[in-house]
This record gives C-alpha cells, sequence and structure tokens, in this order.
C-alpha cells in the first residue's frame, strides 16, 4: 500500500510520503489550533510545517512543483501559517494588544521585503549568466571575472527568506501564552532585521567589480581565444540533458583527432552534465552568438544529433558538414532524411551505407564514407565462458521511442518473459539488467514494466544470496569493497563530488583541465570498475541503472546479450558474443532479418521469449554455436574492417574533408579575386553612355 501511496504522490520514498502527509496534517492543526485556540498545538504544528515544508525542499520532491502549479506555492503556504497565527491572537481576545497590531504591521512589512530580495536574486543570476559559457578555455588574459557571491547567499534564497519569520512566529506565540508583548516585539524585530540584512548582504553583487563583463567583451575575448587557437574541427550538439550521452560518446575521440578540436554546445544544462573532457568546449546559447563568433578557421563539423538548431552552424560554407549520429542501427531515426542537408554521412560500416540506398531518403552514395567506430574500442572480444563461473546474459532492452509502435522496445510485451525465462534457467545463469536512460520517460506503461522487472530481479537475487548452494569468498568480496571505497573517495576528491561548485561564470574562468588529473581520473575509473564487479558474488543479479558501470563494462562482464533494435546491438556485435533480439511486433523471423540487418547472426525471440534456450546453448557451448560464423561477417559488415582502426579511419576521413573545404574556399577566394579584376577592366573599357560626350 505504502508503495502505491509513493507513486500516486510521485515522490521519491517513504520517507517523502511521511513528510507530505506531515506537512498536510500540520496546516489542518494550525487552522483547528486557531480556532480553539490552543497556543502549544499551533506551536507543535508550526514546527511540523516548516520541518516537513523544509525536507521536501531539500529533497527537491516533486510535491513541491505540484503545490506550486494549484497556487499553493511556498509564499502561499507561509502567508497561510501567518494568517493563522493572526487569527489565534484574535481568538485568543488580544485583537486590542499591541502585539495582534504589531504582528500584522510585521508580517506586511516582512513581505514588502520579498519584492527587493526576488528583484536581487534574479538580477545576480541574470548578471552572472554568460553569453558564451566555456571549459578548457583560458579568458583570465582577456577578462577579469570576479567570484560568485557566497552559496549561503543564492542557493534556495526564498526558503530561506521566508523562514526568516521564525523569529517572530515563535516570539508572537511565546508572547500569547506568557501574556508579555516583550518577548513578541523581540521576536518581530530579530525578523525584520534578518531579512533587511539578508536585502544588504545581496546588494553588493549587483554593481562595481562584483559583476562579470558584459556580453559583448565575453564574446570579444572567446573570438580573440579562438582566433589564437585556430580550431580545425568542431563537435556540434544540441540537445536536452537527457540526451548528453549522445555528446558524451564522441569526446574521447574528439581527444584523438590529428587536428586541433573544439566543442560546440547550445544549452547549459548540457554543458553542466558534460563529461570530463581536455578538449576546448563553448556552450553558445543564443543564435545570434554563435553566427558571430569566428569560426573562420573550422573546416569539418561534426554533428551527433539531427535537431533543428544545426541551422545555426550549417548555415557557414567555409567548412564541411558530418552527420555522425550517436549509434549504428536498423532504426528509421538512422535514415532520416534531415541527412541529406550534410555535405557527408559518415556509418561504421557497409551496412549503413546500404540503408539509406534502400531507404532512399535522398543521401547520395558518393556522400557516404564509412569510417569503423572509435568508440567501441574498450569492448572485448570472446573466448567462452572461464572457468568456474556462471555464465552472465545482459537484458539491455531500448526505450518506448516517440511513438507507440510495438516494435519499438520489448519492455512492454516480453520484457518480464524474458527476465523470468533467464531466471529460470537450468543450469542457471546471472542476469544483468541495464535499460535505456529514457525508459519509461514517455510512456507509463513502459515504467511500470521496468519495475516489474526490477522487483522480479531483485527478488531473485536476495533468494540466490540465501541460497546455500551459492557461496563467495567473503574475504575477497570485502577486500573488493574496500578497494572501491578508496577509488570512490579519491574519485570525490579528484572531481569534487559533494562540494560546493561556482556558477557559471566562476565555472568558465576556473573550467580548464588538468591533464595529468585527467589521465588520473581515467585509470581510477577503470580501477572503480574493476573493483565493482569483484564486490558482488559472479553470480548475483543486479539491476544496473545510472552512467556507472557503462554499457561497455557489461558488455565485458557479460557472455550473451538480449535486446532490441537499437545501436546496443550494433555495438555488441564488436564483441563477438551470442546475442538475442526480440520481434515484439511479431513481424515473424524471415521479415525480421530482413528488415533488420543487425538480427541477421541473432537468436530471434517471439514475445513468449521461448527461444532462449537457443541462446544458453550456444553460451554454454561455443564449439557448437551455429551462428558464430555468421556474427563475424555481419560484424565486419556493420562495423568496418579490424585494420586499419577505426581511430585511423576517423582521422583520414577527417583530413580528406577538410582538404576538401580548403579547396572549395580557395577556389571562391580565386573565383572572387577574378571576379575584382575583371570589372576594372570592364569600366575602363566600356561605350560612353548616349548623350554623354567621351572626354
Amino acid at each position: 500500500m505504502i508503495s502505491t501511496a509513493i507513486r500516486v504522490a510521485r515522490v521519491g520514498s517513504a520517507a517523502e510520503l511521511a513528510a507530505a502527509v506531515l506537512m498536510m496534517l500540520g496546516y489542518c492543526c494550525l487552522m483547528l489550533a486557531a480556532l480553539i485556540p490552543s497556543v502549544p498545538l499551533f506551536a507543535v504544528a508550526a514546527v511540523a510545517t516548516y520541518l516537513s515544508d523544509h525536507y521536501l525542499h531539500r529533497k527537491g520532491s516533486y510535491l513541491i512543483s505540484c503545490l506550486s502549479r494549484v497556487r499553493a506555492g511556498l509564499s502561499i503556504r507561509f502567508l497561510i501559517r501567518q494568517l493563522l497565527l493572526v487569527l489565534l491572537l484574535a481568538r485568543l481576545s488580544l485583537a486590542d494588544d499591541l502585539i495582534y497590531y504589531g504582528a500584522i504591521a510585521c508580517f506586511i512589512a516582512f513581505y514588502a521585503l520579498q519584492a527587493p530580495h526576488g528583484a536581487l536574486v534574479t538580477l545576480i543570476r541574470n548578471r552572472r549568466k554568460m553569453p558564451v559559457a566555456t571549459r578548457n578555455i583560458d579568458l583570465t588574459t582577456r577578462v577579469s571575472i570576479p567570484d560568485a557571491p557566497p552559496r549561503r547567499l543564492l542557493h534556495r534564497s526564498a526558503e530561506k527568506m521566508l523562514h526568516l519569520d521564525v523569529a517572530a512566529v515563535a516570539g508572537i506565540l511565546l508572547s500569547a501564552e506568557l501574556d508579555s508583548a516583550a518577548v513578541g516585539f523581540l521576536g518581530i524585530g530579530v525578523t525584520l532585521l534578518a531579512g533587511c540584512g539578508y536585502v544588504a548582504a545581496l546588494a553588493p553583487y549587483v554593481r562595481g567589480a562584483k559583476i562579470p563583463p558584459s556580453p559583448s567583451v565575453i564574446l570579444g575575448a572567446v573570438d580573440d581565444w579562438l582566433g589564437e587557437y585556430r580550431p580545425e574541427t568542431v563537435l556540434y550538439f544540441s540537445g536536452s540533458k537527457d540526451a548528453v550521452y549522445q555528446v558524451n560518446m564522441w569526446l574521447e575521440t574528439m581527444e584523438r583527432l590529428e587536428t586541433r578540436p573544439l566543442v560546440i554546445l547550445r544549452e547549459r544544462a548540457v554543458l553542466e552534465r558534460l563529461a570530463p573532457t581536455t578538449v576546448p568546449v563553448v556552450c553558445v546559447p543564443g543564435g545570434v552568438h554563435l553566427m558571430n563568433l569566428d569560426l573562420s578557421t573550422v573546416r569539418v563539423a561534426l554533428y551527433a544529433a539531427n535537431v533543428g538548431k544545426n541551422i545555426h552552424l550549417l548555415r557557414v560554407p567555409t567548412m564541411k558538414h558530418v552527420f555522425i549520429g550517436h549509434g549504428d542501427s536498423d532504426k528509421v531515426a538512422s535514415v532520416n532524411p534531415y541527412s541529406k542537408v550534410y555535405d557527408e554521412v559518415w556509418t561504421a560500416g557497409r551496412a549503413g551505407r546500404d540503408r539509406y540506398a534502400i531507404a532512399d531518403v535522398g543521401v547520395r552514395d558518393d556522400a557516404i564514407v564509412e569510417v569503423g567506430r572509435p568508440q567501441l574500442a574498450p569492448i572485448q572480444g570472446w573466448q567462452g565462458v572461464p572457468e568456474g563461473r556462471m555464465p552472465t546474459v545482459l537484458y539491455a532492452p531500448t526505450w518506448e521511442g516517440w511513438d507507440d509502435n510495438p516494435g519499438n522496445t520489448s519492455l512492454l510485451r516480453a520484457g518480464e518473459n524474458i527476465v523470468r525465462q533467464l531466471l529460470r534457467a537450468d543450469p542457471p545463469v546471472r542476469v544483468l539488467y541495464k535499460p535505456h536512460p529514457f525508459t519509461g520517460t514517455r510512456s507509463s506503461a513502459a515504467r511500470t514494466a521496468h519495475r516489474r522487472i526490477t522487483a522480479l530481479i531483485e527478488k531473485a537475487a536476495a533468494k540466490r544470496l540465501a541460497d546455500e548452494r551459492f557461496q563467495a569468498d567473503a574475504a575477497e568480496l570485502a577486500a573488493a569493497q574496500a578497494e572501491l571505497a578508496r577509488v570512490e573517495a579519491r574519485l570525490a576528491e579528484l572531481t569534487g563530488n559533494g562540494t560546493e561548485k561556482g556558477d557559471e561564470a566562476v565555472a568558465t574562468r576556473d573550467g580548464l583541465t588538468d591533464v595529468a588529473q585527467h589521465a588520473e581520473i581515467a585509470r581510477l575509473r577503470a580501477e572503480w570498475n574493476d573493483a565493482y564487479w569483484r564486490s558482488f558474488p559472479d553470480f548475483e543479479h543486479r539491476v544496473i541503472t545510472g552512467p556507472e558501470p557503462r554499457l561497455y563494462d557489461c558488455f565485458n562482464v557479460s557472455d550473451a546479450m538480449v535486446s532490441d533494435i537499437s545501436s546496443v546491438v550494433s555495438d555488441f556485435i564488436a564483441s563477438g558474443k551470442p546475442y538475442a533480439v526480440t520481434d515484439s511486433a511479431e513481424l515473424g523471423a524471415e521479415e525480421f532479418k530482413r528488415r533488420n540487418t543487425a538480427v541477421r547472426a541473432a537468436v530471434i525471440l517471439t514475445n513468449k521469449a521461448t527461444e532462449l534456450d537457443e541462446l544458453l546453448a550456444a553460451v554454454r557451448d561455443p564449439a557448437a554455436d551455429p551462428l558464430a560464423e555468421d556474427r563475424k561477417e555481419l560484424k565486419r559488415y556493420l562495423l568496418g574492417p579490424d585494420e586499419p582502426t577505426s581511430i585511423e579511419q576517423f582521422n583520414t576521413a577527417v583530413a580528406q574533408l577538410a582538404l576538401k573545404a580548403r579547396t572549395r574556399n580557395l577556389g571562391q577566394e580565386s573565383r572572387a579575386a577574378a571576379q575584382a579584376t575583371e570589372a576594372p577592366e570592364e569600366a575602363d573599357t566600356a561605350e560612353p553612355a548616349d548623350g554623354v560626350a567621351a572626354g
């Protein structure tokens, strides 16, 4: 029942649900206490509402947003409590006392202070927003960016300002209980002085040397840096904060380019979630600002997603534009007609070229270049299940998509059947479940299915851990857990997790990556991954959400995978391991294979998932695997040859396209020069116009 209530209320935990109930009951008790009247009951209810409200805000509860939308926001809740306090005084026959008028005057003055406080906070935040935010770009020699105001002034500022009424409320309640106006006016004085002090503390940060330079100065400094750095290859990205993985997957490739790289982002939320990188990053939210940046040295622009804001860079003719995407799959998105706006489309292997030919969406064959997938380098090959270890099967379904096509995801029709079959496998296997990060964002049915699958796996994991047949070395687990804690502590120290971070202006000023530290973090992340998998028994089922461990790390510890039509399948093929794909739309195996290249070497599952036995048999006896050779051929077709390496192919493609851009630009300059030369000659040899005598 509690879990149902949590789901209906859309709160994150039982504690949040309890706080929400306490807050609602608290306001009911406030009304009751004011009407009775009862000062002790009012005081207890007031404490309950203060504490529960504060807790829900600190947790970022969805309920707080809901209350704001129904006009019961933070200010209204405080005002209701204050009005009920005035009602309490009236019911106590104190309407003719000075404390009654003092309380009314206090609350009027207190709310009068909210206006300058809110205006100052908004003004400070707006002035500290940069027209162009950067990382790994040193602007300190060109502009002076001041420190941010102390975090205590701006963090949850409205809540802090409103809570200053605690002194007045407490003083007035004590005054009513003790029949002494002095303590009430003392509380009123503390509240009003604290409110004035808060406003006064904010005032210096809206003027003079405490605010960042004007947008024109910042833009000029960035242009100066661009003129010195002279970027040659740009990775351009626009999207939501949840889509940041689409640009993160290309950062390591950008670091390995043989030309000068630059990352251009369009949304601040993406910049905040961008993975650590040594590549210079420029975030330009404004289209006009982007179009006025000096990108004259850029010759190749790479696009990871097809979005409307791409037009702001696509308009530049001096660079060549390439769609590189964020995965290689048989989804319709992989042959988007939008792709024909680019000079070239880069695919992993021959399969991508053939997809565009079959789709006939206007992308020319000579505009397609096969470059492999540089991101797949960490994926390890497979030599069978190691001796003494239970086979591990990864279930990695994709999300529900933007429409209700039943072929989008196996979660809805087959997910529970797949997991139940794997959990009942004999001999047993370990199940890893790693859903797509967008799972449940659009469809409540997919969200419900995900929760049921999670519950199934967690229940099975607990049952297996209690089974005496499954034993693990406690000392080894403890050592791995200690190692994991050590690495996490060091990573937190290096990355600043759990510490206060500066605002956008300070992040731009100080956002220079220490290359040595960056390398150490990469090494520690590898150590973390190794310790993570050793920190629990290798037979324990696991639900894996969040960015760590990464999908490719899950590939490497798995012996087989079950998934849907998505780039996950194409990437997994790089491992050479057996895999299964669910025909959720029930097209039939032959038609499913005809439509989807990546499943031609897969075990095809129906929604009942009864075919999983074929997959498990291939895992247990690789020598008898009927699809092993098919997977090798499909790997080359989908992902290209192993030699030269993908990063070598990628760098070659960048160099060749940059040469085309330079050739085009030189041609344009030659034509412009020729026209400029011809124009004076035509003027000199022109016949005099009628009625005008030749000089």
